[in-house]
């Protein structure tokens, strides 16, 4: 395995397709899922010479939070279906690479496990359930277990339509799978922005809100109380036909105008799609199914090794297009691309 693409390749092989089904495919036609790795190819870089990158470092801070590098890991579900120690084997990898791990509502081991595994930062990502006493008793559990902050998804009113699950039967979730926390049919589909303005209230974490891809909410977000905007289609598993989260990331950072950090996930494969976001005003990029590979094929040394690939990457990309640190990557490094060169 030299790149993540060899993960996402060796892991479709090695799982059954009746569960890769469910971490591997998206909504409808999948138009947005691979509409989320196409939109790296239509940028390039522009790299400047003759800069002195003898000390190029990749660390970086989200919320104040020292990271070794602008990428963590995104929420991703019931990780015990690929590798027998699921999220525990997750966040020790992330722990150990000094990176930040977000932990999906949809977990398979407690918060007291995860948090058990090492002492890395985490954040955990949350579900408005229909039952708001199980939501407040999460949010409780999950400060107890030193979570830094709360990741509020807001694009899940109701589950995706996911043909490939459809067609290999996979059920959502699998009886025999125990979840801690809730499902994905427990989610309120009558959440409102004054829903967000209630979560605010009954917790002093940092609160991170998941699932914008316009100006329109990313400025609704702000004034409701968010402390950090993550642009997101929920890795095309939602509304199919959406923007990719690289194409809506640029008019969300103008909106928000410097006045919170910016995120983004959505079809990162690459050290340089990771600088691309950055250059497009990302604070950080996150990704979900890259890590779920490298989980799948090797447990916990597998999300290790794509870690420290990806970080390479980075360190590589920053230093051959003239930077020494993440805060270095500006607009100006990037253009976009041109499907062809014709004569004038």
């Amino acid at each position: 395995m030299i790149n993540v693409s060899d993960y996402v390749a060796a892991a479709a092989e090695k799982v059954d397709p009746a569960v890769w089904c469910y971490f591997e495919g998206g909504a409808g036609d999948e138009v947005t899922l691979r509409a989320n790795v196409a939109a790296y190819g239509r940028w390039r870089f522009r790299p400047r010479m003759l800069v002195d990158v003898s000390d190029v470092a990749t660390a970086t801070t989200l919320l104040g939070t020292p990271v070794a590098m602008p990428l963590g890991v995104a929420p991703f579900a019931m990780q015990r279906l690929v590798d027998a120690d699921g999220e525990v084997a997750t966040a020790r990898a992330a722990a150990a690479a000094g990176t930040l791990m977000c932990v999906s509502t949809l977990t398979t081991r407690t918060h007291a496990e995860i948090a058990q595994a090492g002492d890395g930062p985490r954040w955990f990502q949350l579900y408005v359930l229909r039952d708001r006493g199980r939501t407040l008793d999460h949010i409780a559990e999950a400060r107890e277990a030193g979570y830094s902050a709360v990741v509020l998804t807001v694009d899940l009113p109701y589950v995706g339509r996911r043909e490939r699950d459809l067609r290999l039967g996979f059920q959502n979730p699998p009886p025999d799978l125990h979840l801690p926390y809730a499902n994905l049919f427990e989610n309120s589909p009558a959440l409102t922005w004054r829903d967000l303005e209630w979560i605010r209230s009954e917790m002093p974490l940092p609160l991170v809100v998941k699932g914008i891809l316009t100006r329109e909410d990313a400025l609704l977000a702000v004034e409701h109380g968010a402390d950090a905007v993550w642009v997101s289609n929920h890795g095309g598993r939602q509304l199919d036909g959406v923007a990719a989260g690289l194409d809506a990331l640029p008019e969300v950072v103008e909106a928000v105008a410097g006045r919170r950090e910016v995120y983004v996930d959505g079809g990162i494969r690459r050290g340089g799609d990771v600088l691309k976001a950055l250059a497009l005003g990302a604070r950080a990029a996150f990704a979900g199914r890259a890590f779920a590979c490298a989980l799948a094929v090797d447990g916990e040394r597998g999300v290790a090794h794509a870690l420290s690939l990806l970080r390479d990457e980075i360190a590589l990309g920053l230093g051959l297009l003239g930077c020494t640190s993440p805060d270095e990557v500006a607009r100006s490094h990037v253009e976009p691309t041109l499907p062809y060169d014709s004569p004038a």
